[in-house]
Formats: structure tokens, C-alpha cells, sequence
């Protein structure tokens, strides 16, 4: 009898850890967003120059159309807080996109660079702003 009592108990206690760990999980990536500036689409400056950014995490995507009248993608995402991260031996390493934090050292998750779809193959600080082209920032998480 009271390995029965014993069994059942060891059952309720691992069905217990297992939700409670499927449930923080869950809510990591709910909370992805929680911490982003901006959850809808919006439009800053006021320059001659015209850059398009859709940031994507976890499925959800926002896009920033940015009137600037600097040389680079990096520059105009910096010049309104959108982006921050540190410098490498590579240029700048996107740490943080739109309050949206990616540390690889931390969780193996980074921010990836794609122009039309396509990953570039400079990163945002050494990408000269082109007119008409469409900057993708995702999150991703390995």
C-alpha cells in the first residue's frame, strides 16, 4: 500500500515539474515582445532617404519606414534608437532590435540581416542605404 502511495506521489510530483517548466518556456517567448518600443508599424524622420525595416520575433513582425539622410542602414536605425548593440571585429553585433534583446552568449539566440529576403552579406553598419529595398531584422534562436 504504501509503495502505491509512494508511486502515485512520484507521478503528481514529475507531471508537476513537467507542466511548470513547459509553462516558462511558454512564457519566454511570449515575453519576447514585452519589452519591444514598438508593436505597430511606424514611420520616423524626415530625411530625403528612405529605408524600410520589418523586424521579426517569435512570428510576430513589425515594420519601421525611416526617412533619413544618412549613408547607412546601421546609421539610420541607430539615429532613432531602433537598434544597439556592441562593436566587433566584423562592425557592429546587433544585440538589441526594437527594445527586443538576441545574446548568442546567453540563450544562443542572435538577430540576423536579410535585404529582400536575401541574408546580406555585409552587416547594417557597413550596408549603404538603397532606395526601393526592403531590410529584414530576425530573431532567431538556435
Amino acid at each position: 500500500m504504501k509503495r502505491t502511495i509512494h508511486s502515485i506521489l512520484a507521478l503528481l510530483l514529475a507531471i508537476v515539474c513537467i507542466a511548470s517548466l513547459a509553462s516558462c518556456n511558454t512564457a519566454d517567448e511570449t515575453d519576447l515582445w514585452a519589452n519591444a518600443t514598438y508593436r505597430q508599424d511606424t514611420e520616423f524622420g524626415s530625411g530625403a532617404k528612405t529605408v524600410v525595416v520589418e523586424v521579426t520575433a517569435k512570428e510576430q513582425k513589425v515594420t519601421f519606414t525611416i526617412k533619413t539622410d544618412k549613408d547607412t542602414v546601421g546609421d539610420a536605425l541607430l539615429e532613432h534608437g531602433l537598434i544597439s548593440g556592441e562593436e566587433g571585429p566584423f562592425g557592429l553585433y546587433i544585440k538589441a532590435v526594437n527594445g527586443i534583446t538576441a545574446d548568442y552568449d546567453v540563450d544562443q539566440s542572435y538577430w540576423s540581416f536579410y535585404i529582400n529576403g536575401e541574408y546580406a552579406l555585409t552587416g547594417v553598419d557597413g550596408t549603404e542605404i538603397t532606395e526601393g529595398a526592403v531590410y529584414q531584422l530576425t530573431y532567431v534562436k538556435e
